[in-house]
């Protein structure tokens, strides 16, 4: 049994008055639109010429949700992290989330800090009374700085300030919470690592002591694979980690080296490396010789989110914590967020799987449950098309299913999208349509702290540009 969380009515009431503000004087003319536009592309909001943002309301949450998010949120990682110190035990267990050896071999390095994912990402879909989770990435930066901008710019403009004339408006951000997320894992790398105790700079900043007591900050390398199309989202982290006197460089992996006991690019030396990419990314390009991987093995550089985070990529995480017989011994408090926020989930292959009480053959139960049920790859960044039962013919899940057996996917329940009605620009009128919300709270050592949220077209039909990341606030009403 779902259990419901704080009903909806304050958030559509707040959304009714915020879309009667847009099309009431003086913000009808639109004019206003121009200079938040404007803005988004001056402070780099855009992307091969097109807006991050293409929507005139942010996402509103209210503030009973957000904290039913949190309570929900930090349950249900503590349960994840919970379950891979298990299944990294277990020889049994870690087979059954079918790692890659290479990523079986990353995984068994202590990285050196307490949590597998420093950052991490849940993604949610809140809406109709409940809150349900359909994945868990260890990849919190992505959206984190483009939305904290985003949420700058309308803050201050005109039709929010005269929604906030009503309704309290709380801003989330993720970048400080980043930060800061980067420098306790470095604290502790070096503390495991040299025996040399933490201490902190004065300014909530971690760093560890050199031989004059001082603290010492690491130089940070941000590495991903370049994408000279676009402008990369670590640039805004560049230059807000520069603002608070740290040393950092954008890097892509070819451009590293490993010699006498240091990680460099050129002559830049690095002491912690944040990743934006998957081993699976990475092993497409470079063997287990790369020099990042041998720093990694031999302790010479903190590396963050650790190659144990994998296992929060793959889906199959969700089959073992909704398996109960696995979580019978987990504290009361992580088993309801699972029973009540995780969708059933299975990986697909032959054999008996258990559904509620029940005993199933999992292949006759996928085919004969289609509309209840959606295909998706394992690996969560794998480019294999998802399968949603309900939009599908017989003859043609019959097909899905096959291809899902050859290529590691699950099998999970279908969770409704949330929808809301959104305001765009449509050749310089005002329009609104409806788009499926997904909201993806930001966590830093299993602690949830921001929010993005992500759009996307409800319609099946093609390509849409009315997609994008929506700045999230939260909303109560002023006493």
């Amino acid at each position: 049994m779902r259990t419901a969380i704080p009903a909806m009515s304050q958030l559509n009431e707040a959304i009714a008055r915020y879309h009667k503000i847009l099309e009431s004087e003086p913000y009808r003319d639109l004019s206003w639109v121009k200079e938040l536009q404007e803005r988004m592309e001056a402070e780099q909001l855009s992307s091969g010429g097109r807006l991050l943002c293409p929507f005139l309301r942010p996402n509103f949450v209210t503030q009973r949700q957000y904290d039913a998010v949190v309570k929900a949120g930090e349950a249900l990682l503590a349960a994840n992290y919970r379950m891979q110190r298990i299944a990294l035990g277990s020889p049994r267990l870690l087979a059954k989330l079918e790692l890659l050896p290479a990523e079986k071999m990353l995984a068994a390095i202590d990285p050196g800090y307490a949590s597998p994912d420093v950052l991490s990402k849940l993604d949610l879909q809140l809406g109709n009374g409940s809150l349900q989770m359909t994945q868990h990435t260890g990849d919190a930066p992505a959206g984190v700085a483009y939305a904290e901008n985003l949420a700058d710019i309308f803050y201050d403009s005109p039709p929010l300030v005269e929604f906030r004339r009503k309704y309290t408006v709380t801003r989330t951000g993720g970048k400080q919470p980043f930060l800061s997320a980067l420098l306790e894992a470095y604290r502790q790398f070096t503390a495991s690592t040299s025996g040399v105790n933490g201490s902190s700079n004065g300014n909530g900043h971690a760093g560890h002591a050199n031989g004059n007591g001082k603290a010492k900050r690491p130089r940070i390398a941000l590495l991903e694979f370049r994408q000279p199309t676009r402008k990369s989202e670590f640039e805004l982290f560049r230059d807000y980690f520069r603002s608070e006197g740290l040393e950092i460089a954008i890097l892509s992996p070819e451009q590293l080296e490993y010699r006498g006991g240091k990680l460099r690019s050129g002559s830049f030396e690095i002491d912690l490396v944040y990743r934006r990419f998957s081993v699976q990314e990475f092993l497409v390009r470079f063997d287990l010789n790369h020099p990042l991987l041998h720093a990694y093995r031999d302790h010479k550089v903190c590396v963050v989110n650790s190659f144990r985070s994998e296992m929060s990529h793959k889906r199959a995480m969700l089959a073992l914590l909704t398996e109960d017989s696995l979580t019978a011994k987990f504290p009361q408090n992580e088993r309801k967020a699972i029973a009540e926020h995780v969708p059933w989930t299975r990986l697909f292959v032959p054999g008996k799987a258990t559904r509620g009480k029940e005993q199933v053959e999992l292949i006759d139960y996928t085919r004969e449950h289609r509309e209840e049920l959606v295909l998706r790859a394992n690996d969560e960044s794998s480019d294999s098309p998802e399968f949603m039962g309900q939009d599908l013919s017989a003859d043609e899940w019959e097909k899905a299913m096959r291809q899902a057996q050859r290529v590691p996917h699950v099998v999970q329940e279908r969770v409704e999208p949330a929808r809301l009605m959104f305001p765009l620009l449509s050749y310089g009128h005002l329009e609104f349509q409806e788009m499926n919300v997904d909201v993806h709270p930001q966590a830093f050592f299993g602690k949830v702290n921001g929010f993005s949220s992500f759009l996307s077209a409800t319609s099946n039909g093609g390509f849409s540009t009315s997609a994008g990341i929506a700045p999230t606030f939260i909303i109560d009403n002023k006493s």
